[in-house]
């Protein structure tokens, strides 16, 4: 009976005496996640920018971010919560497509350079010069190279 209740005594002692190991060690540093509002804005700046082929100013960009207590490498579509970012922004990209002529109406009243929110975030494009998004224009080949001649 008196191995039974040591036994008991082992087994609660054990529990206990990790637990207060842990509390006793430091907390460790835990990485937030920026703020969703954050997260929006970026979303939104790079399907405007996308949509209506503005150019992001960036140190206007990083103002704005900084403002919110956020870095543009962690709002960044290849940065640590850029899978986030994308599908919001595919979601706005596709949203403004749809409405193109009011929504970058829109996006430039609110970031562009007379932006009521914050002034430059969005540069319009300067005449001649090619948009960030497009690619360069290929003339289609009359033969391509490797396909098989028609008999």
């Amino acid at each position: 009976m008196m191995l039974r209740y040591l036994l008991i005594a082992g087994v609660l002692a054990g529990a206990v005496v990790p637990a207060a190991a842990e509390d006793a060690a430091p907390p460790k540093p835990i990485r937030n996640a920026p703020a969703p509002q954050a997260l929006t804005l970026a979303a939104y700046v790079y399907a405007a920018s996308n949509v209506c082929g503005y150019r992001i100013g960036v140190p206007e960009f990083d103002a704005l971010l900084s403002k919110m207590n956020v870095k543009a490498e962690d709002v960044a579509p290849r940065g640590a919560f850029g899978a986030h970012i994308q599908g919001m922004f595919t979601m706005m990209s596709n949203d403004m497509a749809l409405h193109r002529e009011q929504s970058c109406i829109a996006v430039a009243g609110e970031y562009g350079p007379e932006g009521n929110i914050a002034k430059n975030v969005l540069q319009p494009v300067a005449a001649g010069e090619a948009p960030p998004a497009a690619l360069p224009a290929k003339a289609p080949d009359a033969k391509a190279p490797d396909a098989a001649p028609a008999k």
